[in-house]
């Protein structure tokens, strides 16, 4: 290994040697991925990745699908215990699917949009105290790296370095400040029907079988297309967890009856006349 390395994180500038590196914990931090799985091989280990838990398009995708699954079959099977008027249960699932799915698609947008421009707000006016008063914001950044064990010189060093580039010192002090990356803020649009088109797919299936037959053919046959994708789910949702996959599909399989149970026996409480 080389007597000096040249720090990672600013691409360029200061350098340490291993001793002072050895001394300093907090720079383990400030490396780079790059630069973990560089010194992995250079080892001869295997490489370590962490997925990334924050983006998360594909596990709100699989959520939404839950969300859609568990709202139709617990309506569907509490308009089954209430045993309407032929035609309702169809109509009702077809109304809480386009319901549903436009509710998480607002809620989602809604939110992100205001996610969104807080961030910019904040972004914006930390872009503003970097124009206005460099010094201090280097004072700030060197303070951060101090208090992760770094050398209060190389701590100066390296805020120093990161403020010569405007757009660096704002993503830098945006990391380490706000915990916010400027570059992934989100798309709320692409939130939403992401939202929409995910709670529609798992709402739509309960009900198709309503959609060509009805009576005890459509109940068994919902509850078998119920059973079949709450156990699809919960397989799908341990991949994200890193957990067994039989307990998670097991698990949604049971949180799903419970529901459905629930409200079946609510609508069978209230009930309504005529038959199915």
């Amino acid at each position: 290994m080389n007597d000096v390395e040249r720090l990672p994180s600013t691409g360029r500038g200061t350098d340490i040697t291993a001793p002072q590196r050895r001394g300093l914990p907090g720079l383990r931090v400030l490396r780079t991925g790059r630069s973990s799985a560089r010194g992995d091989r250079d080892r001869g280990g295997p490489d370590h990745h962490h997925r990334d838990i924050h983006g998360g398009g594909a596990r709100a995708a699989v959520f939404g699908v839950s969300d859609g699954l568990v709202t139709n079959v617990t309506l569907i099977l509490g308009m089954v215990g209430a045993r309407p008027q032929a035609g309702v249960v169809p109509l009702v699932g077809l109304v809480a699917l386009v319901g549903g799915a436009f509710s998480m698609a607002i809620g989602e947008y809604v939110s992100m949009r205001a996610q969104s421009e807080l961030y910019e707000r904040e972004l914006e006016l930390e872009r503003n105290e970097i124009r206005r008063r460099p010094e201090g914001e280097r004072r700030e950044l060197a303070h951060i790296y101090e208090s992760r064990g770094m050398d209060p010189v190389l701590a100066h060093d390296l805020a120093a370095q990161m403020m010569r580039d405007p757009e660096m010192a704002l993503e830098t002090h945006a990391r380490e400040e706000l915990g916010i990356d400027p570059k992934r803020l989100g798309s709320p649009l692409q939130a939403a029907l992401s939202s929409f088109g995910s709670f529609a797919v798992g709402a739509v299936v309960p009900l198709l079988p309503w959609l060509v037959t009805s009576g005890a053919p459509a109940i068994a046959a919902s509850l078998a297309l119920g059973v079949i994708s709450a156990l699809t789910v919960g397989a799908a949702l341990s991949a994200f967890t890193g957990r067994s996959w039989i307990w998670s599909a097991i698990r949604q399989l049971l949180l799903s009856a419970a529901a459905a149970a629930f409200a079946f026996g609510i609508g069978s409480a209230v009930g309504a006349s005529g038959t199915l």
